[in-house]
């Protein structure tokens, strides 16, 4: 008791006892309670509390707005959550050179907000923009459906700080967009999930909005024949900015098609796509569907959530993989795909057949070039691995966490291969 209360007065010291408090459970992660959350001013505050953390030997969990703490494993160990929501500042935004700078704390939404005043975005469209972060986005390598045309966040992005667990702050990259000397931090933070350092700010490059958007729907009963839709879009000259496919327990695959341009030029698009796949039945798209991944989360948290990857060209075989794997073991089916090769899997039913249906579509992934992460699982399978065979690159990664964070201060045992 003494010992927590001397390690409470010295964090105090640091960022102020108003920014500092007890854990409860709402900050549990993955069932592990921690003991106190740090909401420190900036981002020197930040790394000082890291740094004494780190030297004191406790455990630290970054968070951003919490949207995707229950990614990845449980943590070895929790003492400290140490929060960005106060680091919320855009930096700079050198609109004339289409970047801006950014803290890590400030969410999706108020930086796409900021960039609309002057007719520019963020092409990124990560879960949860209301509450997610650019930090929380940049560590789990988040991404929607905006990736077919512009990338995921590691092709946006161009600079970075990171708090690294002995309290440097280290940058790399910088405010222009070609940028190819040195080490390159960004794309190394990016994915690993805090565990090599927390992001305190991020520079990225930026894209125009779009003069108009609007979207097309068709559907086919069969797997095979919407894979062949995908691929003459794909082989086609439409330009289009996003491509997915919808598919559930009981009903036909659906896919949807986002094109962004002038009035004139949507309605060539339009033209085109119908002229292409005059088979199928296209209409305007439901005004909600690039949630449908968003969605997949709601109503229960007894699902198990999945990331699929996968070759474009498999997408059918995925299908009708998830489809037998949920009919052997008895299970509700809900799957949003992207034409990029990324799929949302949710599974509902009996723990047990969640457990079995997972290692079966693991296992079938891994022998093809790709791979099934556990995004959510009951409480009952916490003890299920959420990355899957880590590959090749482990020894790699290993001696990356080593040379950054030695006494695995952050995040410890939640990434691949119990990093």
């Amino acid at each position: 008791m003494q010992a927590t209360s001397s390690i409470a007065q010295q964090l105090a010291s640091i960022v102020g006892s108003e920014n500092l408090r007890d854990a409860n459970l709402e900050d549990s992660v993955c069932g592990v309670l921690p003991k106190f959350v740090v909401q420190p001013e900036g981002e020197k505050q930040l790394a000082a509390a890291l740094a004494f953390a780190n030297e004191a030997g406790l455990t630290v969990i970054p968070r951003g707005g919490g949207t995707k703490l229950e990614w990845g494993n449980p943590p070895k160990s929790a003492d400290i959550i140490l929060s960005t929501a106060r680091l919320d500042r855009i930096i700079e935004h050198a609109w004339a050179d289409l970047t801006i700078t950014v803290e890590a704390g400030c969410t999706l939404q108020t930086l796409q907000q900021t960039l609309a005043q002057h007719g520019q975005r963020l092409a990124f469209d990560g879960l949860w923009p209301k509450r997610a972060t650019i930090g929380g986005a940049l560590s789990t390598n988040d991404s929607g459906s905006l990736r077919l045309r512009f990338g995921p966040l590691r092709d946006l992005i161009i600079g970075v700080t990171l708090a690294l667990p002995d309290g440097t702050l280290a940058s790399s990259g910088g405010k222009v967009v070609k940028n190819v000397a040195g080490y390159d931090l960004p794309k190394l933070a990016t994915g690993a999930l805090g565990t090599l350092g927390i992001i305190t700010r991020a520079v990225f490059r930026l894209h125009p909005l779009p003069r108009r958007a609007e979207a097309f729907s068709f559907a086919d009963e069969k797997f095979a024949a919407m894979q062949n839709h995908i691929f003459m879009v794909q082989d086609s000259q439409l330009a289009h900015t996003s491509l997915q496919v919808r598919a559930a327990s009981g009903t036909q695959p659906c896919a949807d098609i986002l094109f962004e341009a002038t009035e004139a030029g949507i309605r060539a698009q339009e033209s085109h796509l119908r002229k292409i796949l005059s088979a199928a039945a296209i209409v305007p798209s439901p005004g909600n569907v690039w949630s449908s991944t968003e969605d997949l989360w709601n109503d229960s948290n007894k699902s198990l959530i999945a990331k699929i990857t996968f070759l474009p060209a498999e997408l059918a075989h995925v299908l009708a993989s998830v489809q037998r794997a949920a009919t052997v073991h008895s299970l509700h089916w809900q799957i949003v795909g992207q034409a990029t090769g990324i799929a949302t899997l949710r599974l509902d039913g009996d723990p047990a057949q969640l457990l079995a249906a997972s290692q079966q579509l693991r296992a079938e992934r891994e022998a093809s070039v790709g791979s099934f992460v556990v995004l959510r699982r009951p409480g009952q399978l916490n003890s299920l691995d959420a990355w899957g065979h880590p590959g090749d690159a482990l020894p790699l990664m290993r001696a990356i966490k080593h040379q950054l964070d030695p006494q695995n201060t952050l995040n410890p045992a939640r990434f691949v291969g119990g990093i």
